[in-house]
């Protein structure tokens, strides 16, 4: 148990951090999960719509350093190489 003020802040501190880190990481996670559906069973276009707020969504969850930024960009990559998957498939 932490005995100085600093510690004890320090401890306030990491909790709302942690908090804020998982409702973030919450929220990219489960807009990705609806995009996969979305990919499964939806149009190209809505897909194309989503991750488009995606993009947005993991730059703004790496900008505040809960992911880092090559974490992000890896997601996005991925997330766009089965839209194109997608495409192709419906093309052909």
């Amino acid at each position: 148990m932490a005995h100085s003020l600093s510690a004890k802040k320090r401890i306030r501190q990491n909790v709302k951090r942690r908090a804020l880190n998982r409702w973030r990481k919450r929220g990219y996670r489960s807009a990705i999960r609806e995009y996969h559906e979305t990919i499964l069973h939806g149009s190209v276009d809505d897909a194309q719509s989503q991750l488009t707020g995606l993009y947005k969504m993991l730059d703004q969850v790496a900008a505040k350093g809960t992911i880092h930024k090559n974490t992000a960009s890896r997601y996005k990559s991925r997330l766009a190489n089965r839209l194109n998957k997608k495409k192709a498939e419906a093309s052909a």
